[in-house]
């Protein structure tokens, strides 16, 4: 066997081999790389929708508590009234000038007006935040009046309340039914 020959067999990874071999294993790394980056970007994703999600139930039942009666509480009506006519302060959307805020002492109170979006700003504990703060998530309330089961529309209540949190929402609907409307602890 000649030498010229022995060369040919023992021939190793040309420049061009070695480059793409480097191209490859850098697109491949890259693209792992990548995965790994938005995985761990949205890990914390779940926390998030729990939070947004715990705002607007509670946010929710705190409306639905609420009472919806005909008259406000201060009314001396509020206890025999069958009407708003029969109030001398009728309850509508919107707070009262002598309201200390939420938690309200009715359910339009929530809203300025049947359906008109109001946001509070509020943490992941229910907490109201300052305007402007960077923690705070934004939960926004709209209730409609519906009718329900036969009953006319100013006795029951469509509640929307949305939360927003990264890039999604939460969007929870409940009703009110004026079942006690003078009912007034």
């Amino acid at each position: 066997m000649s030498i010229s020959q022995h060369r040919r067999r023992e021939r190793g990874v040309t420049l061009i081999e070695l480059v793409l071999f480097i191209v490859i294993v850098g697109l491949a790394s890259a693209a792992i790389l990548g995965v790994m980056s938005l995985t761990t970007k949205h890990s914390a994703d779940p926390q998030l929708r729990k939070q947004a999600l715990a705002i607007a139930e509670g946010m929710l039942e705190e409306i639905q508590l609420a009472r919806f009666t005909y008259c406000d509480p201060q009314d001396p009506a509020a206890q025999t009234a069958t009407s708003p006519a029969g109030c001398t302060v009728p309850e509508g959307p919107g707070e009262e000038a002598n309201g200390a805020g939420r938690p309200f002492d009715n359910v339009n109170d929530y809203v300025s007006a049947y359906g008109a979006a109001t946001e509070y700003k509020t943490d992941a504990q229910g907490a109201v935040w300052a305007a402007g703060s960077a923690k705070a998530y934004v939960v926004s309330v709209v209730i409609t009046q519906a009718a329900l089961n036969g009953l006319p529309a100013t006795e029951g209540l469509r509640i929307q309340v949305t939360v927003p949190y990264a890039d999604q929402q939460i969007v929870l609907d409940g009703y009110r039914v004026r079942y006690a409307p003078n009912s007034i602890p």
